[in-house]
């Protein structure tokens, strides 16, 4: 019995080493050099260079409220932090050179947030917000909670700000953590600006340390991890036996705001498959014609067309979502978890259908059991 189960696995094993997803007289002499240049020139340091202006643009607005905090500057600070955050959504699965040293995901957007910490940092006035511990006291969900979760009403929240034994604090704590966001960032764009870009597109090869593959990771990290899980697979209960809990949203405090950044995020992925440079409907060498110089099939099936056509599908399903997630979830969490589903077929044709065409290995470890 034991024999006939070896032989069994053995010959399970052949197989699915012989089927490549693709044509196998296709030799893979595909130009990873300009894909790469397509990504620095014409998406990464471009989606950069816009999210460092807005960033320039919360900072103003900070600046505006902290020297007279009124309404008025109250809601215009909301909507410069609505911009930047959308920004946001079109880097943050770029991972990668200074960003990764910087571990610039968790520091800018690790939520839920910390409010009790938040408070206890702003009492004592004593707080580094370069410490790992750190990390979900600061970012955009902390500034969520200063501009829209510390009261019900505009008056309630500006009082914070203009009392006369606390509101200096208040306004020196989001003065910081808007500042340290605007600095990491600058950063990055130098790193970008300043030789990194050459060291990425140069970067060419395929192995495990290759730009091509690293991104590749990332990517897929992003989408499964960020993307499908954090913004709807656990406020929807989908890792705590379908318990769901609205306070797990992306952007709880502002929550009619949550699928506004999860299209976002959505379409920045879709472009980014597809190579499409920021800001505009031309598209350049990317994972997709990278995918159909190697006649990339699936079942008899094109894989980017499968892939692509599942984005619609993942669009179609979302498009009736609730604007605010918390409510979502708590009123109809089956599209919640409909959503997931269809984000988690996308998850299978790009960690193991696109991987294996493009004979790269996962390099992360998955802990939700995907």
């Amino acid at each position: 019995m034991k024999v006939s189960r070896v032989l069994l696995l053995v010959i399970i094993v052949f197989l699915f080493s012989c089927d490549t997803g693709s044509d196998e007289s296709a030799s893979d002499n595909f130009d990873r050099g300009t894909m790469l240049a397509n990504w620095a020139d014409n998406i990464i340091i471009p989606a950069y260079a816009n999210y460092e202006k807005e960033l320039d643009a919360l900072v103003s607005s900070v600046e505006t409220f902290t020297a007279d905090a009124s309404e008025s500057n109250l809601v215009f600070l909301r909507d410069k932090w609505q911009s930047a955050y959308l920004a946001w959504q079109w880097v943050s699965m770029f991972e990668i050179g200074r960003a990764e040293a910087l571990s610039m995901q968790s520091y800018s957007n690790l939520y839920p947030t910390n409010p009790t910490e938040i408070e206890a940092s702003i009492t004592s006035g004593d707080y580094n917000l370069e410490l790992p511990s750190r990390r979900d006291q600061q970012g955009f969900p902390a500034i969520d909670y200063l501009i829209n979760g510390l009261g019900s009403t505009d008056a309630d929240i500006v009082a914070f700000y203009t009392d006369a034994e606390t509101g200096s604090s208040y306004k020196t704590y989001l003065s910081d953590i808007v500042n340290r966001l605007h600095s990491m960032t600058t950063e990055v764009v130098e790193d970008w600006n300043n030789g990194y870009r050459d060291t990425f597109v140069n970067n060419d090869g395929s192995s495990a340390t290759g730009a091509v593959n690293k991104v590749a990771n990332d990517y897929i990290y992003y989408f499964e991890k960020h993307l499908r899980a954090s913004k709807i697979g656990i406020p929807a209960g989908v890792f705590s036996s379908n318990s769901p809990d609205p306070t797990d949203v992306e952007a709880f405090y502002n929550s009619d705001f949550s699928k506004a950044l999860y299209e976002e995020a959505l379409a920045a992925s879709e472009a980014f498959f597809n190579g499409q440079h920021y800001g505009s409907a031309t598209k350049g060498e990317s994972f997709a014609t990278y995918l159909e110089y190697l006649n990339s099939i699936k079942e008899g099936e094109d894989l980017v067309k499968l892939i692509n056509d599942q984005f619609v599908t993942i669009e179609t399903t979302g498009a009736n979502l609730l604007d605010d997630f918390s409510e979502q979830v708590e009123t109809n969490n089956t599209l919640m978890l409909n959503t997931y589903d269809e984000l988690q077929k996308n998850v299978i044709y790009f960690k193991l259908d696109m991987l294996q065409a493009l004979n790269i290995k996962v390099d992360y470890v998955d802990a939700d059991g995907d």
